[in-house]
């Protein structure tokens, strides 16, 4: 890795959900547990696919793991971070997310996503740029 003034400044988060958690928001409360913790987009994407309860869980964990990121935990509305798109997913930040982003200086963040057989996990890459 290169080290000095060209090196990349990085802030990582990393979260790990089980799936039958989120399964079970899913049963309990569907419309309330979509409504509160995804964007329209994310929703339209994710009943679409062919396991739902883990792709809900994954987006949930790269949520997450943004907040860890920058720095912020779970104190965000849900809907502020969407995480969209097929093959790599791509997170864009809306409200306070946003602004507290831009104050310190995230230029990208970029998610990966994966999945057990009972577990989702997702690891966020801020990157932020130069000082």
């Amino acid at each position: 890795m290169s080290e000095g003034l060209n090196a990349p400044r990085l802030l990582v988060g990393l979260d790990l959900i089980e799936i039958e958690r989120v399964e079970r928001a899913l049963l309990r409360h569907p419309e309330r547990f979509r409504a509160r913790c995804f964007t329209p987009t994310e929703v339209d994407e994710l009943d679409r696919k062919p396991r739902p309860a883990e792709s809900y869980a994954g987006r949930f964990a790269a949520k997450e793991a943004v907040g860890k990121a920058l720095g912020t935990g779970v104190h965000f509305t849900w809907t502020e971070i969407e995480v969209a798109g097929r093959g790599k997913p791509t997170v864009t930040l809306h409200g306070w997310t946003a602004d507290v982003a831009a104050r310190k200086g995230v230029i990208a963040i970029d998610v990966s996503i994966t999945h057990s057989r009972t577990t989702s996990a997702a690891v966020a890459i801020a990157i932020l740029g130069p000082e």
